[in-house]
């Protein structure tokens, strides 16, 4: 790797990032959480707010991002609000990165905040079980095809396909929390074991209820900027190498392989275009909304060969002393999952690069060094959609 390699006209930095108060919060607006994030990672970076020049925001407002920049006080002259479920937070990234390298925008915040946990206690909202009933959907809807009873048509799938057990996949979750308990900001720290897992109540079979990512409260925030900034940054910055995005499917029957997520094609990009190998990662930040998930990501970025993710994650590597660790945070099965947690991975990404995670839970390579390279990869639906971006520091 060239340090800093070139993303196109100009290398990309990310200069601050930060969480919002997150887990269990009952006292602030989704809003609240965006500029909360906002400020916070403003302050990491040491940047005054009057350099963003570019927005992206998804999944809050009519007008998403315009209403969440104006009540940050912004007036962004570059916008994106691509929403592509989970994944959104990397293709919107790509889609800055892109934009800063060609000129078309020096600074932009990336921001995502929900209240998804205290709605449903308070009552304001309810648990949906489907996207909806109109388009594609329609024919799906009827025959209650909830969006978990795909993740678990999927699994089972790779089950029958391959030999994949529930106590490999189980591990996945056991492992996520193992991580989790070095977190302070985690929302669930009490060790669990594989019968924990296995005991658990059937929530679409073969998943019981720690197969399936939390529900929390949370925001958090990502700012990139031009290599012109990075001399007026508070800290050494982390690089962008490279990214790629990816689109399957909507409806289960378009879907050709359920064995094989959209990963396969955007973490190849990635890559290729940070010029990289996956055998060159330090660690993996992927998005977990259920232990299949991560396995047959594991598979798809190239960490291993299809239908080879059960034994791969069984043998305590994902942890954080492991030899790939992953979902160092405690991911969305066990730290947070307020909704699109995909910026939550590049979060946890940077963190762990410049060697802030914290003494208990610090990544270091074999020789005590930190890491150097990784990757943020989000899914988005039901493995509808892919985004995958690759880190590095000098």
């Amino acid at each position: 790797m060239t340090s800093g390699a070139p993303y196109g006209n100009r290398k990309v930095a990310v200069a601050g990032v930060a969480l919002s108060d997150c887990g269990r919060v009952d006292d602030a607006t989704p809003y609240a959480l965006h500029a909360q994030a906002a400020r916070r990672a403003l302050a990491d970076s040491g940047l005054d707010r009057s350099v963003i020049d570019g927005f992206a925001s998804a999944g809050l407002g009519t007008l998403a991002p315009i209403e969440v920049a104006e009540y940050l006080g912004l007036r962004p002259t570059w916008v994106d609000s691509t929403s592509v479920g989970g994944a959104t937070w990397e293709v919107l990234a790509a889609h800055a990165a892109e934009a800063i390298a060609a000129g078309h925008a020096d600074a932009v915040l990336l921001v995502y905040g929900s209240t998804a946990r205290a709605d449903i206690k308070a009552g304001r909202r309810t648990s949906n079980l489907s996207f909806g009933a109109r388009g594609p959907l329609q024919f799906e809807v009827p025959y209650g095809h909830t969006l978990i009873a795909k993740y678990a048509m999927a699994a089972r799938r790779h089950m029958h396909q391959y030999g994949t057990t529930l106590e490999q996949l189980a591990r996945i979750a056991v492992q996520a929390r193992a991580n989790a308990a070095a977190n302070p900001d985690a929302m669930y720290r009490d060790p669990i074991t594989v019968d924990d897992v296995l005991g658990g109540p059937v929530i679409a079979d073969p998943f019981t209820t720690l197969h399936c990512c939390i529900r929390s409260d949370g925001g958090c925030a990502v700012l990139l900027v031009a290599e012109d900034r990075v001399p007026d940054l508070a800290k050494p910055p982390v690089w962008v190498l490279g990214s790629g995005t990816a689109v399957s499917h909507t409806t289960m029957s378009e879907w050709d392989d359920f064995t094989v997520s959209p990963a396969a094609v955007s973490g190849r990009l990635a890559f290729e275009r940070a010029g990289v190998r996956p055998d060159e990662i330090d660690l993996a930040e992927l998005y977990d909304a259920f232990t299949y998930m991560t396995l047959v990501t594991l598979e798809d970025l190239g960490f291993c060969a299809k239908g080879e993710g059960g034994a791969f994650v069984g043998t305590g590597r994902l942890l954080r002393d492991g030899d790939l660790p992953v979902n160092t945070d405690g991911g969305g099965l066990s730290a947070c999952h307020p909704g699109m947690r995909g910026l939550f991975l590049m979060v946890e990404a940077v963190r762990q690069l410049r060697g802030e995670a914290g003494p208990d839970r610090q990544v270091r390579k074999a020789d005590g060094a930190l890491p150097r390279l990784a990757v943020a990869s989000g899914t988005g639906g039901w493995f509808c959609s892919s985004g995958t971006v690759v880190l590095g520091r000098e």
